[in-house]
């Protein structure tokens, strides 16, 4: 009932999607060149072949493809990768990361029409769902059209899965489309099973199977030298608050810690003005990278507003706090700091990544505060003891390296159907 009244809204509500998709056009949120990808027109041709479409909401979820889509290809040689992500930041990763036989596109808005549109033209043989959007109509469409679905990385958070439970009718009519729910941890795989999901199996993480962040090693050396011999450490993934909560602690910090640069990595790299602004109220000096200002021996704070260099950074420091786990709910996925070896440091809310979360604490790799005044004495005793600050990040690495073997489990479940769509017409 509910569903069906969903689906009637977002048809005669065509209106006010366009006028809400022109105010994120407007904002820069949506891609002008590539606009009608999103009313699901799309931009390129249908490769000949087999064609696997893999849907990602968001730049983290994207990235935890990457290994999958390598893999893919690497064993299906017949077969071409759809991947479709709804935001600007993403698609830009997605071009400079996808090779041959990938294929980017934006998801269509979640409205019959667009939907249609775009199945009509891909025709995808097979579709993997990564980790847990799930849009009603794009999930309906998509089993009319006999397309067998899997969710790959599903993750049911504590939130979202008492969020559901308030509509056991409809997220059970969802999760009935899908063939198999491929979960990211036990605890995942039991909340989709409690939730009606069938066939749920919890091969693992697919966050511990990402390689080490790409960097360009000129800019690298170019930014050592900047930096010189002053301690540094990272406040990387902000949101909206934490930034100020860095600049804050950053005061406190450099009053033991002389010459001490904070590098943050604003999660999106659009707010380099804002932020920059909000920190000189602060009375705190900060270059910006996205304009070019270089790191002086006078810079409190380096912002790094760019978009795909976190892997250079991620190689200067060995401190990181990650961000949106202060501010925000969900926290943001430390591996990519755990891969390069550093310690790392998060807040209270980090209900996305749970179970990465509790392995990295409990192999000593991490350390979790509870509140922003605990920020600056966690950086303090880090940059005061090295040999604690080493053995943590040697924890945090080889915690990744146990678990690398994930993507291999991975393939293993996606097997039967990428063979029985060989298998087919």
């Amino acid at each position: 009932m509910i569903l069906s009244f969903y689906r009637m809204l977002t048809s005669l509500g065509a209106p006010l999607i366009s006028l809400y998709l022109m105010r994120r056009l407007k904002r820069g949120k949506e891609d002008t060149k590539r606009f009608n990808e999103r009313l699901g027109i799309p931009s390129i041709d249908r490769p000949v072949g087999k064609l696997v479409w893999i849907h990602a909401a968001s730049v983290g979820e994207s990235i935890s493809m990457l290994k999958v889509i390598e893999n893919i290809l690497k064993k299906y040689p017949g077969w071409s990768v759809l991947i479709t992500t709804g935001t600007v930041t993403s698609a830009k990763l997605m071009k400079e990361r996808l090779g041959e036989r990938a294929i980017h596109q934006y998801v269509p808005v979640d409205r019959v029409k667009y939907i249609r549109r775009f199945l009509e033209h891909w025709k995808p043989d097979f579709a993997i769902w990564a980790e847990s959007e799930f849009w009603p109509n794009m999930v309906i469409e998509t089993r009319a059209s006999a397309i067998p679905m899997v969710v790959l990385n599903g993750r049911m958070s504590k939130r979202s899965f008492e969020r559901w439970q308030r509509y056991p009718a409809i997220i059970k009519q969802i999760l009935k489309s899908f063939s198999a729910v491929l979960a990211g941890s036990e605890l995942d795989g039991q909340r989709f099973s409690e939730l009606g999901a069938p066939n749920v199996s919890a091969p693992g993480n697919l966050k511990y199977a990402s390689d080490p962040l790409p960097f360009d090693e000129n800019e690298l050396e170019k930014i050592k030298l900047e930096i010189g011999g002053r301690k540094i450490w990272l406040g990387v993934s902000t949101h909206p608050g934490e930034e100020s909560i860095i600049g804050e602690a950053h005061k406190i910090l450099e009053k033991n810690h002389t010459g001490l640069l904070s590098v943050i990595i604003p999660r999106h790299p659009e707010r380099g003005g804002e932020i920059a602004t909000e920190l000189a109220g602060l009375g705190l000096n900060v270059s910006r990278r996205a304009i070019g200002q270089k790191i002086n021996p006078d810079t409190n704070i380096y912002l790094a507003d760019t978009m795909g260099e976190l892997g250079i950074f991620l190689r200067l420091a060995k401190i990181v706090f990650m961000g949106k786990s202060l501010v925000g709910t969900g926290g943001q996925n430390p591996l990519e700091a755990a891969w390069l070896d550093s310690a790392i440091v998060f807040g209270p809310n980090m209900d996305n990544f749970e179970d990465i979360s509790s392995a990295l604490l409990k192999a000593g790799g991490a350390m979790q505060i509870s509140n922003p005044t605990e920020l600056a004495p966690t950086i303090s005793d880090l940059l005061t003891s090295p040999t604690e600050c080493e053995k943590m990040a040697a924890n945090a690495l080889n915690l990744a390296k146990s678990m690398a073997d994930i993507i291999e489990k991975v393939m293993v479940a996606l097997e039967p159907f990428f063979t029985k769509a060989d298998d087919g017409p």
